[in-house]
């Protein structure tokens, strides 16, 4: 079979439109066909190196190289055939992409913890997850796929363990978003910071995932929302959908904390930004008051080891410093959940999706993104 396909070629290459070859769906896969394809700044980090694994790291798992690749990793679609032994969708279910593929049986999601399925060591690159051989190809070439499904595509095939079947009823632009930054977001607030009523959240970065998190904060309860971001656009959206203050810079934020908490400062600071970087720590830590938990959610270098970060402070202010991928919640809890929040009108999704893309202006997307002239593009396809 044969599809057009958004494709980077290497590191740093644009991403450009290509006819690719697709084998049939194998043992547990799933051919999908895609409606929307949501515009994650983490496909840029993958063309650019920032989550570009190092060669020792590729040899472990038995990849030669990051590139080529199917770009996209949110999306929503409708499911078009089935290999063998599917037992998860069946055809014509509607559904929404998981960039961490579920097991449904190894400890992390035995125990709950989906997002953290072992199955997500082979999620930015490599073959199959059911035989480890490739199902994409280009000009003889074996195509990688982000994370593991490559939703910059009229069509993908996948594993079943990276879909969630999803009501036939829900909007699917919503699916689309909601299937990673939307969720990532949002569960920053909720699942991991577990923010309470009546505190004051900080969220640093105000693109997609931080108006997830930013309504996360807002539907937990939270007093004080302060949104900040150094671009006035995105500050006006972030207003839109529950921040209550805004500030250019954490420095401003920083001036504004102590009249607005009786100067105890914030109790949660999410940390949202394009690319985070290591200097990033300390200032979020200054904005936090005793017993504050500073969540770092945004993509930082493969590579960087460097932190700026006082561990004195860190522990006589009994503060906490916590990680989170997916938001800290199971795809198959947290999206059917959010759709179900869309749809009460609680979550804001339509305000944030400032453009519409064909597939073949995917790097224009980017492009704009860089620009921060857009919170959130996604990719319509063709019904």
């Amino acid at each position: 079979m044969k599809t057009r396909a958004v494709v980077c070629s290497g590191l740093n290459e644009p991403w450009k439109t290509e006819e690719v070859d697709i084998d049939p769906p194998g043992n547990r896969e799933v051919r999908v066909k895609m409606v929307y394809s949501g515009m994650c700044h983490s496909d840029e980090h993958l063309r650019t190196g920032d989550i570009s694994a190092s060669p020792e790291v590729l040899e472990l798992i038995g990849v030669p190289s990051m590139f080529p690749v199917v770009g996209g990793h949110e999306g929503s679609g409708v499911v078009t055939e089935v290999g063998t032994n599917v037992t998860q969708v069946a055809l014509g279910d509607h559904v929404a992409v998981s960039f961490i593929p579920s097991c449904g049986t190894c400890h992390w999601c035995a125990s709950g913890r989906q997002n953290l399925c072992d199955l997500g060591m082979a999620t930015l690159a490599g073959p199959m997850i059911s035989d480890g051989t490739y199902r994409y190809h280009l000009g003889g070439e074996n195509l990688n796929r982000m994370a593991q499904l490559g939703t910059f595509a009229e069509e993908i095939v996948c594993h079943e363990n990276s879909l969630v079947r999803i009501d036939p009823q829900a909007n699917m632009k919503a699916a689309a978003l909601i299937s990673c930054g939307i969720s990532t977001g949002f569960g920053s607030a909720v699942d991991r910071a577990k923010v309470k009523a009546g505190e004051t959240v900080v969220v640093v970065g105000c693109g997609g995932v931080g108006s997830g998190a930013i309504q996360g904060a807002r539907i937990a309860g939270a007093r004080t929302i302060i949104a900040v971001d150094p671009v006035p656009f995105k500050l006006e959206k972030a207003k839109e959908i529950g921040a209550t203050h805004t500030a250019p810079s954490l420095l401003d934020a920083q001036f504004m904390l102590p009249e607005l908490t009786q100067g105890r400062n914030a109790d949660v600071v999410i940390l949202t930004p394009g690319v985070l970087k290591g200097d990033l720590i300390a200032a979020a830590c200054a904005l936090g008051s005793k017993d504050a938990r500073i969540v770092v959610t945004a993509i930082a270098p493969f590579d960087q080891m460097d932190v700026q970060l006082n561990l004195f402070n860190l522990a006589m202010y009994n503060q906490a410093l916590l990680g989170t991928v997916f938001g800290s919640a199971s795809p198959r809890v947290q999206v059917p959940n959010l759709l179900n929040l869309y749809d009460a009108g609680q979550l804001k999704i339509d305000e944030i999706i400032t453009q519409e893309y064909t597939l073949d202006q995917v790097q224009q997307g980017y492009d704009d993104q860089a620009a921060g002239t857009i919170i959130r593009g996604v990719v319509k396809f063709d019904s």
